[in-house]
């Protein structure tokens, strides 16, 4: 079927991504993008780091300038929400009884917040953390300082947003579910590391621990009951535990789901003329074999860029690797690779002591995934560690840890 007109559900990074690939390859049709905010696409992560920490405007946020949508006839319409989908008849439904057709669909819904039952969590000062609205508030809440603050969630988010929280000058606790913050995701050697980095500066934990109740008074949050019976003062509640992708309007037309939208390598669903990107889509991925749903920036963007290609018939595949960074006070991380495929501890290069390192996880002796943290960018460790990762190739541990052998010189052929 020839592709007539194109509309994209979600105004994120990876919908409006796909719209400026849509352009860039010669597509010349009616492009429509419909963005459930009353904001302009816009980037996420700088909402927990340099954004919320005053460091950048607003101007630094968008996707694309302004005038772009308009200069390329892209129609964008914001604050519109979808509230259908017909995919035998290629139509989407909006929230003010109108309807569209399309001869493709990109659906990059994004995910919303996950949200507990939290007694007391509709008091005023207790808040969800995902938007440009939400960063807004919660800066405006922290920048005057001397607050407690109560953080309920040990990921990266939690833990971007505690550091954000102690910079201000505000007394910061932070509950989890793990032994150690951020162990999913890096293993409790460095989630320890992180833990301490908080710890000298005064930030306080309580793991593992739930929040019970949030209490109040007048309508308005003054504690945090724990699990344990404990209660912690707070000004301020934040709720950070994760996000749920947006599959509602997919498994309301029947579309195929596990953990997000399934897709092939090329970001096609189950239903003909319609893919999915960006945090929403739970990708084949050539390097595993196995689906993989990303919730990080550049998996937005490489899967728009994707979507993009592959909604005109052309050949695309998201084959890159994952890809995150944090920043938290004066450590920078970069992390690059698979975590369903690690097995066992990192292998270290550098000093923890000295916040400057490198970290490899292995599988069979081959790099699966590896992180940096404060080291030099001019020796471009991401780019060694995906060279690592894509080229397969078994690596001894003590290589990886002695610093005077360059990671270039571990790929084949060198």
């Amino acid at each position: 079927m020839a592709v007539e007109n194109i509309v994209i559900v979600g105004g994120g990074l990876a919908g409006a991504t796909a719209a400026k690939t849509l352009r860039a390859e010669g597509f010349e049709g009616p492009v429509t993008l419909l963005a459930e905010e009353a904001q302009a696409p816009y980037l996420r992560p700088p909402l927990s780091k340099e954004y919320l920490l005053g460091k950048d405007g607003e101007d630094a946020l968008p996707v694309a300038p302004a005038g772009w949508y308009g200069e390329n006839d892209v129609d964008l319409r914001l604050g519109v929400p979808v509230t259908g989908l017909d995919t035998a008849a290629r139509t989407v439904s909006l929230g003010d009884g109108g309807r569209l057709p399309y001869s493709a669909l990109l659906l990059a819904t994004g995910a919303r917040p996950r949200s507990i039952p939290l007694p007391g969590s509709s008091l005023d000062g207790v808040m969800t953390f995902r938007t440009l609205d939400d960063s807004r508030r919660l800066r405006d809440a922290l920048s005057g300082g001397g607050r407690n603050v109560v953080m309920v969630g040990s990921g990266w988010i939690g833990m971007e947003l505690a550091a954000a929280a102690n910079s201000y000058g505000n007394s910061v606790t932070l509950l989890g579910l793990e032994q150690v913050p951020l162990a999913a995701a890096i293993g409790p050697e460095l989630g320890a590391f992180f833990r301490s980095l908080h710890e000298s500066r005064g930030v306080r934990f309580r793991l593992p621990a739930s929040a019970a109740a949030i209490t109040g008074v007048d309508g308005r949050v003054t504690g945090v009951r724990t699990d344990a019976g404990e209660v912690l003062a707070a000004d301020l509640v934040v709720i950070a535990v994760g996000v749920v992708p947006e599959t509602s309007l997919a498994a309301a037309a029947g579309i195929d789901l596990d953990n997000g939208i399934l897709t092939d390598a090329s970001l096609q669903t189950s239903a003909p003329g319609v893919f999915a990107a960006g945090d929403v889509a739970n990708a084949l991925h050539p390097f595993t074999g196995g689906h993989h749903r990303s919730e990080h920036w550049s998996n937005a963007l490489n899967g728009g860029k994707v979507a993009g290609r592959a909604m005109l018939g052309r050949e695309a595949v998201l084959d890159s690797i994952p890809y995150f960074y944090t920043d938290q006070y004066d450590v920078s991380m970069e992390y690059s690779g698979f975590p369903s495929l690690v097995e066992g501890p990192p292998v270290l290069r550098g000093s923890l002591e000295r916040q400057e390192f490198l970290a490899f996880w292995q599988r069979d002796g081959r790099v699966v995934a590896g992180m940096n943290v404060n080291w030099p960018r001019s020796d471009k460790p991401q780019k060694a560690i995906k060279a690592l990762i894509t080229a397969r190739a078994a690596v001894s541990a003590d290589s990886l840890a002695d610093p005077d052998v360059p990671l270039e010189q571990l790929l084949p052929g060198d």
